[in-house]
């Protein structure tokens, strides 16, 4: 069991001082840290929400080498964030697999004129991309992708070898392109096992949530705990501005006068319920480009439909969400394609929207600022108090290369060598993960020992990796009693998540701990039913866990497009109308089902 929060909390104010201080618990700081603890660097890392609750929750959901860069000439780019796919491919095989991806072709020269242009460097807008274009990127992307990376070469289809594959495309397409690249089923539980990982193979390395920077002082950076509003100070050598579209912010703290390098852009995804559309995409991710010229993604996930994305300058990354023009604007480019699959605004179970950390440009189209990543140190002599290294940009398919490169700069500024390369380093549930002929036998041992249905196990191990051997020792000790609310879940994997990965709000469990609010199992029930164990483990009373619950349910209706009179109906649809819930006198509530 990991350390409660309050014996982090009291080991970090001990600690007084860090080599290290990265403020940002994104997936770019989490990697940094990664890299630095296993070099043996005394690292903190703080963050003032949740883990991964900024622009890293919010990403595509792909994994890929960025196909459209290389219109933009990225050539470097596209190659790393090929080599990175295949690593994580090897590294992390529970949350990343492949996923064979279509591009409907609309015509055959299209593009041409304005890629070249591009690759000359000049700005040219957004337009269709032909046969001819396609072919050439998707040679290259092979090319980049290597022999090795065991994905099959790309394959062009005729008109009617499409339409028959896929028989709701629109009907006009010439053809189209199949190739392949890679999907996370829940990169929040990535970062979380990063972190994991780290703590243990070095265990001065500390890495805390809920715990902001909030200014410099004379005994080093101000920390504020957000959930008792203690603060506390920590010095360090070095500090680490990883927090994403928030840099210019952050820097303002550390640095006052300090340049500006950010110029993020807002990208927003819809979840839909709709089956026509599910079965119409099948397995393969659909990857077009609408009216506009931007690039649209529709594919299957944790049994919807992901579909996104938009690309908008914003002023300020808080507050963001998907705004009802995002919506309508991506239903209206799924229409492009799909112009026969009615999508009811119903159908719309969960909309989700974040900033991606872009360098500032001057570039009138945003799709061609380029996701490359850089670090920029803000030295003492330009107002900063302590040396700061600033993560620009990147996207999340290279976070593992990003943290790499920003730790060797660390490590160069400390003069310390390398001693630890994190290339092939399995990440949590992906250490020991069985190969495909011997996954069955994996998963029986798993069962029989925990007491668990098999069907059960394969589910656990979709979600947790081989990390279900220390869950199911736990669950053979003190077994998993299904929830009523979700019975694909067990009280006992509920708590042990709780015990073992920081959730410290009822929305760090429900939003990025487990994938309900994806698969369209989230209901007020599930909500109700969860804030129950939570509060039993955190010892919350009746009073705060109603608080709780209404932060989620104020969160997911601003914020997500979920209404509380939706997860009601969900109550009805998912046959929990009869869980009413009761409580003794000084015990949080738990879930009863009425007996007809």
């Amino acid at each position: 069991m990991a350390q409660d929060r309050a014996e982090r909390i009291s080991a970090l104010r001990r600690k007084g001082r860090a080599q290290v201080l990265v403020i940002g618990g994104g997936i770019n700081g989490i990697s940094t840290f990664r890299e630095l603890a296993l070099n043996g660097v005394d690292v903190v890392l703080v963050e003032r929400g949740d883990f991964m609750s900024g622009a890293s929750s919010a990403p595509s959901r792909m994994i890929h080498g960025g196909l459209r860069y290389m219109e933009n000439g990225e050539f470097a780019l596209v190659r790393e964030s090929l080599r990175e796919r295949n690593l994580l491919l090897a590294n992390a095989p529970h949350l990343v697999s492949p996923l064979p991806t279509l591009i409907p072709v609309m015509d055959r020269l299209s593009g041409v004129v304005a890629a070249a242009r591009r690759f000359l460097g000049g700005e040219a807008g957004a337009g269709a991309r032909g046969a001819l274009i396609i072919k050439l990127g998707l040679c290259l992307y092979d090319l980049y992708a290597g022999r090795d990376s065991g994905m099959p070469r790309h394959t062009f289809f005729g008109g009617r070898e499409t339409r028959r594959r896929w028989p709701a495309l629109r009907s006009d397409i010439v053809g189209s392109a199949l190739y392949y690249d890679a999907r996370i089923s829940h990169p929040e539980r990535l970062g979380i096992e990063l972190i994991l990982d780290s703590e243990q193979a070095a265990p001065e390395a500390l890495a805390l949530n809920h715990l902001g920077f909030v200014g410099l002082e004379s005994g080093g950076a101000v920390l504020e705990d957000s959930l008792t509003g203690e603060r506390f100070t920590l010095d360090a050598e070095i500090i680490v501005n990883a927090t994403g579209a928030w840099i210019d912010l952050t820097n303002a703290g550390l640095a006052g006068q300090a340049p500006r390098l950010i110029g993020g852009t807002k990208g927003s995804h819809l979840v839909i319920a709709n089956r026509q559309l599910f079965d119409a995409i099948g397995e393969t991710m659909i990857y077009f480009a609408n009216r506009e010229g931007r690039v649209c993604i529709l594919f299957r996930h944790l049994g919807q439909v992901l579909a996104g994305s938009t690309d908008i300058s914003v002023e300020t990354p808080d507050g963001v969400r998907c705004e009802p023009d995002e919506a309508a604007y991506i239903l209206a480019s799924i229409a492009e394609v799909f112009p026969d699959i009615p999508i009811a605004p119903d159908e719309l179970i969960y909309r989700f929207s974040g900033v991606r950390p872009l360098p500032r440009s001057d570039r009138s189209l945003n799709s061609s600022i380029s996701r490359d990543h850089s670090c920029e140190w803000l030295d003492p002599g330009a107002g900063a108090a302590r040396p700061v290294l600033n993560l620009v940009g990147g996207k999340w398919t290279t976070f593992r290369a990003f943290g790499a490169a920003a730790a060797d700069m660390v490590l160069a500024r400390l003069r310390r060598p390398r001693q630890v390369a994190t290339e092939h380093s399995a990440i949590g549930g992906g250490r020991g993960y069985p190969a495909i002929e011997r996954r069955q036998a994996w998963v029986e041992r798993v069962a029989g020992a925990a007491g668990l249905a098999r069907e059960a196990a394969e589910r656990l191990l979709v979600r947790y990796g081989t990390r279900i051997d220390e869950l199911g020792y736990r669950l053979a000790a003190r077994g998993d009693e299904a929830l009523i609310s979700l019975p694909a879940h067990g009280r006992g994997e509920i708590a042990w998540i709780i015990d073992n990965e920081w959730p410290e709000t009822l929305a760090d469990l429900v939003l990025r701990r487990l994938t309900i609010a994806f698969t369209g199992e989230l209901s007020h029930a599930a909500v109700i039913e969860l804030s129950g164990i939570m509060a039993a483990a955190r010892g919350w009373d009746e009073r705060w866990r109603l608080v709780e619950c209404a932060a989620l349910f104020s969160e997911l209706n601003t914020n997500h497009g979920v209404s509380e009179a939706m997860l009601r109906r969900r109550d009805a649809d998912q046959g929990n109308s009869d869980v009413r819930f009761e409580k003794g006198p000084n015990e949080p509530a738990v879930p009863q089902r009425q007996v007809s």
